[in-house]
């Protein structure tokens, strides 16, 4: 069988010219580079997936191993140190991307109608982004680290009445601990990225499906 014959046996059966075209050749109305901010997003992510398992490979969750583990990974491991800046300065600018995304959103409009859902995603997004790199902080197991987020969990703790189970959920117990280590640990490699994953292909489904709003003229 051709190249040709094989594509066509697929796409009768899979649809690919189908979702070619919805996807890549949809129309969209004209707009500026503060709408590429979205697909910049994406692509962080997308690099911190990568560099992640990268850093697991040789990161070890425990408050005895962690910050050897990560002062291993920045002098013996080859370009350890490039991977792990990649990381750090990555989570710094999905945050900045995904506000400024959020603030373009919000001052173009692009919340309304038909809109709203496709709004809502984006606040969870920006929620869980912000959820993974609080709990990505505590992994070095460092003095900054640790104190950060004892003050970060002591804050979540002074919500009224559920406040000590918010704190003590995040903990492990009263005090920050090895259990708490291993949580943040779970929550930043598999809790918060699924999310996002999920919370990802619903926003992006609703942008195929509605489509992106033009840039505001005068009138508007």
């Amino acid at each position: 069988m051709t190249n040709k014959k094989v594509f066509n046996w697929l796409d009768e059966r899979l649809g690919l010219t189908a979702i070619y075209k919805t996807i890549f050749e949809r129309k969209i109305p004209k707009v500026n580079w503060w709408f590429t901010l979205g697909s910049a997003t994406l692509f962080l992510f997308a690099l911190q997936v990568v560099t992640g398992i990268m850093l697991s490979v040789y990161y070890v969750p425990s408050p005895d191993k962690a910050y050897d583990s990560i002062e291993f990974i920045m002098s013996g491991v080859a370009f350890g140190w490039l991977i792990r800046g990649i990381h750090h300065w990555g989570a710094t600018l999905m945050v900045i991307t995904v506000f400024i995304h959020m603030l373009r959103v919000f001052f173009y409009g692009a919340y309304k109608y038909p809109r709203e859902i496709t709004w809502v995603t984006g606040v969870f997004l920006l929620l869980a982004t912000l959820g993974m790199g609080f709990t990505g902080y505590l992994l070095p197991w460092n003095q900054k680290a640790y104190w950060a987020t004892t003050v970060g969990t002591s804050i979540a703790g002074t919500v009224p009445g559920i406040g000590d189970f918010i704190l003590r959920a995040l903990r492990g117990g009263d005090d920050l601990s090895g259990v708490t280590l291993a949580r943040f640990f779970a929550a930043h490699i598999w809790i918060f990225p699924l999310l996002i994953i999920i919370l990802i292909g619903v926003h992006l489904y609703l942008v195929i499906r509605i489509g992106i709003s033009a840039v505001p003229g005068k009138n508007d």
